[in-house]
Protein backbone atom coordinates (compact mmCIF):
# COMPACT_ATOMS: atom_id res chain seq x y z
CA UNK A 1 0.00 0.00 0.00
CA UNK A 2 1.39 3.25 -1.03
CA UNK A 3 2.20 5.75 1.87
CA UNK A 4 0.30 9.48 2.10
CA UNK A 5 2.35 11.96 0.43
CA UNK A 6 4.08 14.37 3.02
CA UNK A 7 4.23 18.23 2.97
CA UNK A 8 4.82 19.67 -0.40
CA UNK A 9 4.20 16.50 -2.20
CA UNK A 10 4.26 16.69 -6.31
CA UNK A 11 0.89 16.15 -7.71
CA UNK A 12 1.33 12.90 -9.44
CA UNK A 13 3.03 10.79 -6.46
CA UNK A 14 1.99 7.57 -8.50
CA UNK A 15 4.74 5.12 -9.98
CA UNK A 16 5.85 1.37 -10.41
CA UNK A 17 9.00 2.00 -8.34
CA UNK A 18 9.37 1.63 -4.05
CA UNK A 19 11.69 4.34 -2.80
CA UNK A 20 13.81 3.24 0.02
CA UNK A 21 16.29 4.62 2.20
CA UNK A 22 18.91 3.13 3.88
CA UNK A 23 19.41 5.16 7.53
CA UNK A 24 20.79 5.14 10.86
CA UNK A 25 19.10 6.94 13.98
CA UNK A 26 21.37 9.99 14.40
CA UNK A 27 22.58 9.43 17.70
CA UNK A 28 25.64 10.78 19.50
CA UNK A 29 28.56 8.78 18.54
CA UNK A 30 26.80 6.55 16.43
CA UNK A 31 26.62 8.43 12.93
CA UNK A 32 28.85 10.60 11.16
CA UNK A 33 31.85 10.09 13.07
CA UNK A 34 34.65 10.69 10.23
CA UNK A 35 33.38 14.40 11.01
CA UNK A 36 35.03 14.63 14.06
CA UNK A 37 37.02 16.91 14.68
CA UNK A 38 36.52 19.24 13.81
CA UNK A 39 33.03 18.78 15.01
CA UNK A 40 31.78 17.32 18.57
CA UNK A 41 29.48 13.92 18.21
CA UNK A 42 26.45 15.97 19.57
CA UNK A 43 27.25 18.61 16.71
CA UNK A 44 27.85 15.57 13.73
CA UNK A 45 24.53 13.98 15.24
CA UNK A 46 23.04 16.73 14.36
CA UNK A 47 24.44 17.49 10.96
CA UNK A 48 23.14 13.57 10.54
CA UNK A 49 19.32 14.17 11.21
CA UNK A 50 19.55 17.32 9.14
CA UNK A 51 20.65 15.20 5.99
CA UNK A 52 18.33 12.40 6.85
CA UNK A 53 15.25 14.64 7.53
CA UNK A 54 16.51 16.63 3.49
CA UNK A 55 16.76 13.59 2.08
CA UNK A 56 13.29 11.98 3.34
CA UNK A 57 11.50 15.32 2.25
CA UNK A 58 12.55 14.90 -0.95
CA UNK A 59 11.55 11.33 -0.96
CA UNK A 60 7.99 12.52 -0.34
CA UNK A 61 7.68 14.20 -3.49
CA UNK A 62 8.68 11.18 -6.12
CA UNK A 63 6.62 9.74 -7.97
CA UNK A 64 6.44 5.98 -6.02
CA UNK A 65 4.06 3.09 -5.09
CA UNK A 66 6.14 3.01 -1.97
CA UNK A 67 8.57 5.26 0.10
CA UNK A 68 10.05 3.82 3.48
CA UNK A 69 13.16 4.33 5.04
CA UNK A 70 15.51 1.23 6.25
CA UNK A 71 16.46 2.10 10.15
CA UNK A 72 18.67 1.34 12.33
CA UNK A 73 17.31 2.92 15.62
CA UNK A 74 14.40 4.61 16.40
CA UNK A 75 12.26 7.13 14.30
CA UNK A 76 11.71 10.35 15.49
CA UNK A 77 10.77 14.26 14.70
CA UNK A 78 12.90 14.42 12.10
CA UNK A 79 10.39 11.56 9.95
CA UNK A 80 8.01 13.54 7.84
CA UNK A 81 4.35 11.64 6.97
CA UNK A 82 4.27 9.63 4.33
CA UNK A 83 7.29 7.74 5.11
CA UNK A 84 6.69 3.84 6.44
CA UNK A 85 9.48 2.44 8.52
CA UNK A 86 10.96 -0.61 8.44
CA UNK A 87 13.69 -2.09 10.38
CA UNK A 88 17.31 -2.77 9.08
CA UNK A 89 18.77 -5.94 9.10
CA UNK A 90 22.17 -7.24 10.65
CA UNK A 91 25.05 -7.93 9.60
CA UNK A 92 27.62 -6.25 7.19
CA UNK A 93 26.27 -2.94 5.33
CA UNK A 94 26.50 -5.58 2.26
CA UNK A 95 24.32 -8.33 3.86
CA UNK A 96 21.94 -5.24 5.27
CA UNK A 97 21.27 -4.06 1.99
CA UNK A 98 20.32 -7.20 0.83
CA UNK A 99 18.56 -7.33 3.08
CA UNK A 100 16.57 -4.51 2.40
CA UNK A 101 15.72 -5.50 -1.08
CA UNK A 102 15.08 -8.47 -0.29
CA UNK A 103 11.65 -7.26 2.01
CA UNK A 104 10.58 -5.36 -1.88
CA UNK A 105 8.67 -6.42 -4.86
CA UNK A 106 8.71 -5.02 -7.95
CA UNK A 107 11.00 -2.34 -8.99
CA UNK A 108 13.22 -0.92 -6.23
CA UNK A 109 15.27 2.04 -6.16
CA UNK A 110 17.78 2.20 -2.48
CA UNK A 111 19.17 5.75 -1.85
CA UNK A 112 21.60 6.67 1.49
CA UNK A 113 20.73 9.37 3.79
CA UNK A 114 23.92 10.99 3.16
CA UNK A 115 23.70 13.19 -0.30
CA UNK A 116 21.10 15.91 1.37
CA UNK A 117 21.21 17.52 -1.60
CA UNK A 118 19.83 15.36 -4.21
CA UNK A 119 16.76 16.51 -5.71
CA UNK A 120 13.79 14.45 -7.75
CA UNK A 121 15.49 15.62 -10.88
CA UNK A 122 18.69 13.58 -10.02
CA UNK A 123 15.94 10.57 -10.12
CA UNK A 124 13.88 11.92 -12.83
CA UNK A 125 15.01 9.02 -15.27
CA UNK A 126 14.64 6.02 -12.78
CA UNK A 127 11.49 7.19 -11.41
CA UNK A 128 9.72 7.80 -14.94
CA UNK A 129 6.79 5.52 -15.92
CA UNK A 130 8.89 3.65 -18.63
CA UNK A 131 12.33 3.56 -16.02
CA UNK A 132 12.27 0.38 -16.39
CA UNK A 133 11.80 -0.50 -19.89
CA UNK A 134 14.82 -2.03 -21.66
CA UNK A 135 16.71 -1.85 -18.29
CA UNK A 136 17.56 -3.72 -15.21
CA UNK A 137 19.13 -1.47 -12.85
CA UNK A 138 20.37 1.82 -12.58
CA UNK A 139 22.96 3.35 -10.93
CA UNK A 140 24.22 6.47 -9.15
CA UNK A 141 28.25 6.37 -8.22
CA UNK A 142 29.71 8.87 -5.42
CA UNK A 143 32.42 11.17 -5.81
CA UNK A 144 34.12 8.80 -2.73
CA UNK A 145 34.52 5.62 -5.47
CA UNK A 146 31.08 4.64 -4.08
CA UNK A 147 27.50 4.72 -4.73
CA UNK A 148 24.37 6.51 -3.84
CA UNK A 149 21.65 5.17 -5.37
CA UNK A 150 21.08 1.68 -6.53
CA UNK A 151 17.95 0.73 -8.56
CA UNK A 152 16.94 -3.12 -9.53
CA UNK A 153 13.75 -4.00 -11.69
CA UNK A 154 14.01 -7.42 -9.81
CA UNK A 155 15.59 -7.05 -6.31
CA UNK A 156 18.17 -9.90 -6.51
CA UNK A 157 19.96 -9.58 -3.14
CA UNK A 158 22.58 -11.73 -4.42
CA UNK A 159 24.20 -9.04 -6.26
CA UNK A 160 25.08 -6.95 -2.88
CA UNK A 161 26.42 -9.73 -1.08
CA UNK A 162 29.90 -10.01 -0.81
CA UNK A 163 30.96 -6.42 -2.39
CA UNK A 164 33.17 -4.51 -0.39
CA UNK A 165 32.14 -1.37 1.50
CA UNK A 166 33.21 1.94 2.43
CA UNK A 167 35.91 1.15 0.55
CA UNK A 168 37.13 3.21 -2.78
CA UNK A 169 36.24 0.50 -5.37
CA UNK A 170 32.86 -0.41 -4.06
CA UNK A 171 31.34 1.51 -6.40
CA UNK A 172 33.30 -0.04 -9.46
CA UNK A 173 32.89 -3.61 -8.27
CA UNK A 174 28.92 -3.17 -7.25
CA UNK A 175 28.73 -1.69 -11.07
CA UNK A 176 30.36 -4.66 -12.27
CA UNK A 177 28.23 -7.56 -10.16
CA UNK A 178 25.22 -5.90 -12.31
CA UNK A 179 26.91 -5.87 -15.62
CA UNK A 180 28.42 -9.32 -15.11
CA UNK A 181 25.24 -10.58 -14.13
CA UNK A 182 23.51 -9.88 -17.67
CA UNK A 183 21.60 -6.64 -16.52
CA UNK A 184 21.20 -3.80 -18.38
CA UNK A 185 22.31 -0.42 -16.11
CA UNK A 186 21.82 3.07 -16.83
CA UNK A 187 23.51 5.57 -14.48
CA UNK A 188 22.37 8.45 -12.59
CA UNK A 189 24.14 11.46 -12.08
CA UNK A 190 27.07 11.43 -9.53
CA UNK A 191 26.85 13.09 -6.00
CA UNK A 192 29.24 13.82 -3.09
CA UNK A 193 28.71 12.27 0.01
CA UNK A 194 29.25 13.42 3.39
CA UNK A 195 31.66 12.04 5.60
CA UNK A 196 34.12 14.40 6.25
CA UNK A 197 33.89 18.42 6.92
CA UNK A 198 34.88 19.42 3.57
CA UNK A 199 32.24 17.43 2.15
CA UNK A 200 29.61 18.94 4.37
CA UNK A 201 30.74 22.07 3.68
CA UNK A 202 30.91 21.26 -0.47
CA UNK A 203 27.41 19.85 -0.02
CA UNK A 204 25.77 22.24 2.05
CA UNK A 205 27.05 24.77 -0.99
CA UNK A 206 25.27 22.11 -3.75
CA UNK A 207 21.83 23.23 -1.64
CA UNK A 208 21.84 26.31 -0.14
CA UNK A 209 18.56 26.23 1.11
CA UNK A 210 18.16 23.39 2.82
CA UNK A 211 17.96 21.96 6.42
CA UNK A 212 21.51 20.72 6.25
CA UNK A 213 23.03 23.75 5.29
CA UNK A 214 21.46 25.91 7.61
CA UNK A 215 22.43 23.32 10.47
CA UNK A 216 26.15 23.68 9.03
CA UNK A 217 26.25 27.02 9.37
CA UNK A 218 25.09 27.53 12.79
CA UNK A 219 28.25 25.12 13.66
CA UNK A 220 31.31 27.41 13.21
CA UNK A 221 34.77 26.61 13.77
CA UNK A 222 34.97 28.02 16.85
CA UNK A 223 31.73 25.76 18.26
CA UNK A 224 33.29 22.87 16.24
CA UNK A 225 36.32 22.54 18.69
Amino acid sequence: MSAPAGPGAAEDLSGPTTVLVIAKEPLRGRVKTRLTPPFTPAQAALLAEAALGDTLRTVCTLPARRRAVVLEGRPGPWLPPGIEVLPQGTGSLDERLAAAFARCTGPTLLIGMDTPQFTAAHLAAALRPAAWDGCDAWFGPADDGGFWALGLAAPAPELLLGVPMSVPETGAVQRRRLVDAGLTVRDLPQLRDVDTAQDAVAVAAAAPHGRFAATLALLTPAEAR
